[in-house]
């Protein structure tokens, strides 16, 4: 009778988890919000960079993504009707983006001149990056 108190006493303890473990667990962020100050990608392939003259220098044409992080513009600068386009990597930090409220339109500028970006290091699209 004593042994069979013991085990009924004992099953229960070793069916519960043991208290002192503690389970770790690893989350990722799945799901975002954007807010109302984003941009989309969508917004910028294709707009029109002006200088402070309100000179057409290059038009947006791709984005450098790098660990995650907008890091380079692709520009497109001269050529017509997508001959002779030179293909160059700007900053982000070194073009202004913005959106007009008042003309529902997105702009964007930075402080260099057609012939400043075509003097750039060139981008080609080749190899991984070919399309």
């Amino acid at each position: 009778m004593r042994r069979l108190l013991m085990a009924a006493s004992i099953v229960p303890l070793l069916a519960t988890p043991a208290l002192s473990q503690t389970a770790t667990t690893t989350t990722t962020q799945t799901f975002v919000t954007a807010k109302p100050t984003d941009v989309l990608s969508s917004n910028l392939i294709g707009l029109n960079i002006d200088n402070a003259a309100g000179e057409d220098v290059g038009e947006i044409k791709d984005l450098v993504i790098s660990d995650g992080q907008l890091t380079g513009f692709v520009v497109s600068v001269g050529g017509f009707l997508g001959i002779g386009d030179h293909y160059v990597v700007v900053s982000p930090s070194s073009v202004k983006i913005n959106y007009s409220e008042s003309d529902k339109k997105w702009s964007a500028k930075m402080e260099a001149s057609k012939d400043q970006l075509k003097a750039a290091p060139p981008f080609k699209y080749e190899g991984r990056w070919q399309k």
